[in-house]
């Protein structure tokens, strides 16, 4: 079986991009036949000590989270890119280690992207959030 191609994003910035807008894009080196869905989810409050059920774990779910719309494959939580009521987005990337897998269920790197578009209201406090969010280990 041949390998999968790579994934790749980008983004134009006015004068590329027209009306003083920035354009975010990302391809996908999913299988073909696998269902991409494009979905909004609304801003939303939560309960105190709620979890959120992601691809394979539960995690503490956040007081608040903001409106998102991401596509993803259908079968899994996370998102393969996407961007928030803010203008933050997010795409995920295929990423090369010499560290192995760990073997227990762990997060994905798609279930990562919709947790920072979720939570992220500017591109500034991503670092700082996903770092003190996500301090274990996730598997892609």
């Amino acid at each position: 079986m041949a390998a999968a191609p790579p994934s790749y994003c980008f983004v134009a910035f006015p004068p590329r991009a027209k009306d003083g807008l920035v354009v975010f894009g990302k391809n996908s080196a999913r299988p073909r036949d696998e269902v991409q869905e494009v979905v909004y989810f609304s801003a939303a409050d939560h309960e105190q000590e709620s979890k959120v059920e992601c691809t394979y774990i539960s995690i503490d779910q956040v007081p608040r989270t903001h409106a998102i719309m991401i596509s993803r494959p259908a079968w899994l939580w996370g998102a393969e890119m996407g961007a928030n009521e803010h203008g933050v987005c997010i795409a995920n990337e295929a990423i090369s280690t010499r560290e192995p897998a760990t073997e227990t269920e762990a997060l994905l790197g798609m279930d990562l992207v919709r947790n920072g578009q979720g939570e992220l209201h500017t591109p500034v406090r991503r670092s700082w959030a996903l770092k003190e969010r996500f301090s274990h280990k996730s598997r892609n």
